[in-house]
């Protein structure tokens, strides 16, 4: 069955996978090409409409990346988005220039609810703003339909043309009704009606694992998280027999965690993975032993995922791939095209540069946490699994600050264990993105029994977020804290106070290092 389809057309930006992922939120199918992609192949794709996404460049130097102006000519509806926005004015006829005050961060703008793309939108609504340049005259035939204090057009219209454009980011979560915003434009301006599912993603991808892998052997790094079990179960479900998954327990998991992940998919569990595990704590102690720098962490955690892979494959005879849960989000805070590289994901930045394997498989990496979810539970996959909480392929090896040892790793699995004991009791698990304790490099003075201490600050991060792109933290009611940090600080021998980290993602990274 042929999908309709919306074009994302990408200039740069950090979120244009994001934009796909709101898109496929109405039910319909969306792909990502670059800017440049020709008339010919947009003909062939037959979009039922386009979407230009922002980027770092200003539309008026020479060096800047542009598209055919006769795109505009298709009579195809185009919604431009920050950067878009201001490269539809440039090419119609308009006028873009540097502004003299920047907009960073949430902004109130008023808008023109008339316009098809604002339709049941508030006249007064938040969004995110995040541009340098602005459109000062709109192209001839077209109208604004918003401005804010500092933007005189955040948004332009030619219903004839059917073309659109925002100066603000409607796919990220900070505009507050920006899905209303991205569906009028689907829904209303495209027309499409929404006949993509989850679970088109996951029967084509099995489809396209198949004809990858053929008869080929495949290892797959298989950590229990959500993402790696997902791409396990794809994976088993395309090739069969031919797919051993293998467990590294690196001594850096969750209290219990390794015997949990062994009971799920191990010879007593309800899949057939050819699940191997391999305990190699003393390893990872080892190569990390004086390691204080984050991003040093994790490619050397990464590395020797790497190559106890490459031992197990020796083991088992000839291997053809590697798969990976990689997302989305990783994809990008490890840099991708210009963007910026936040932290290297072990699966993602952290690789060594020679790797003993044909081809590395991320049946993934387009997706967002709760679209993965989708797929495991499309997939048959227990809501029990689906819904752990995220964990980090470096562990608790970067939820210690500095220098990492057992006796830190056994600090922080009792407070992390406690926190989310209580969460759970507190019913709060399923509403939070991601939550965790983390373990400081503070020692501070505390008395208990009369007595004087010195130990280490437990800072507890929780926060709300979907995409993982963006997230605001978290208020945990008082009541929930207080039990948390007594239970922490009477329960776990070498901590005597409890921090709550109270940053949002921008700034901050949701993980704590």
């Amino acid at each position: 069955m042929k999908h309709e389809l919306i074009l994302v057309l990408d200039f740069g930006g950090q979120y244009n996978q994001l934009i796909a992922r709101r898109v496929r939120e109405c039910n319909v199918y969306c792909e990502v090409h670059p800017y440049n992609l020709s008339l010919e192949k947009i003909k062939e794709l037959n979009p039922k409409g386009i979407i230009f996404t922002g980027g770092p460049a200003s539309v008026y130097l020479s060096d800047s990346p542009l598209c055919d102006k006769s795109i505009f000519d298709l009579n195809i509806p185009i919604l431009g988005i920050c950067y878009g926005s201001q490269l539809m004015a440039h090419l119609l006829g308009g006028q873009v220039e540097s502004a003299k005050t920047s907009e960073y961060g949430k902004t109130q703008i008023n808008v023109d609810d008339s316009s098809l793309l604002f339709n049941n939108v508030s006249k007064q609504t938040i969004c995110w703003m995040s541009h340098t340049d602005l459109i000062i005259k709109v192209p001839s035939g077209f109208v604004i339909t918003s401005y804010s204090d500092n933007c005189p057009i955040a948004a332009m219209e030619n219903v004839d043309k059917k073309l659109y454009a925002v100066q603000f980011h409607p796919e990220v979560l900070h505009t507050v009704e920006g899905m209303k915003i991205l569906s009028n434009f689907v829904k209303n301006i495209c027309d499409c009606c929404g006949d993509w599912k989850m679970r088109d993603f996951a029967e084509s991808t099995i489809a396209e694992i198949k004809k990858q892998v053929g008869n080929g052997k495949v290892l797959c790094a298989l950590s229990g998280g959500v993402d790696s079990s997902v791409a396990a179960v794809l994976l088993s479900k395309a090739i069969g027999n031919n797919l051993t998954c293998v467990f590294v327990d690196h001594g850096l998991l969750r209290k219990n965690e390794g015997d949990e992940v062994e009971a799920i998919f191990g010879e007593n569990g309800k899949y057939n993975l050819n699940f191997i595990r391999v305990n190699a704590q003393e390893r990872f102690y080892e190569k990390l032993s004086g390691v204080t720098d984050p991003e040093r962490k994790r490619k050397i955690i990464g590395e020797e995922f790497i190559r106890v892979f490459e031992s197990v494959a020796k083991e088992i005879g000839h291997v053809d791939f590697l798969v990976q849960g990689t997302i989305y989000p990783d994809v990008i805070e490890s840099g991708l095209g210009k963007s910026a590289t936040i932290k290297s994901h072990h699966n993602v930045g952290g690789l060594p540069s020679v790797v003993d394997f044909k081809e590395i498989i991320e049946p993934l990496r387009l997706l967002f946490k709760d679209e993965v979810r989708r797929v495991g539970l499309e997939l048959g996959i227990p809501d029990y699994l689906v819904y752990r909480q995220p964990f980090p392929g470096p562990g608790l090896g970067i939820r210690i600050i500095g220098e990492v040892t057992k006796e830190k790793v056994k600090i922080v699995q009792d407070a992390d264990f406690i926190f989310r004991e209580e969460i759970a009791k507190a019913g709060l698990d399923k509403e939070l993105g991601q939550y965790f304790a983390a373990l400081t490099n503070m020692q501070s003075v505390g008395v208990m029994g009369d007595e004087r201490t010195y130990d280490y600050a437990i800072a507890l991060r929780a926060v709300y977020t979907t995409d993982f792109m963006t997230a605001d933290w978290a208020r945990i009611p008082y009541d929930v804290l207080d039990i948390i940090s007594r239970r922490i600080v009477n329960e776990v021998k070498g901590v005597n106070r409890v921090l709550l980290d109270c940053t949002s993602k921008p700034p901050s990274t949701i993980e704590f290092e």
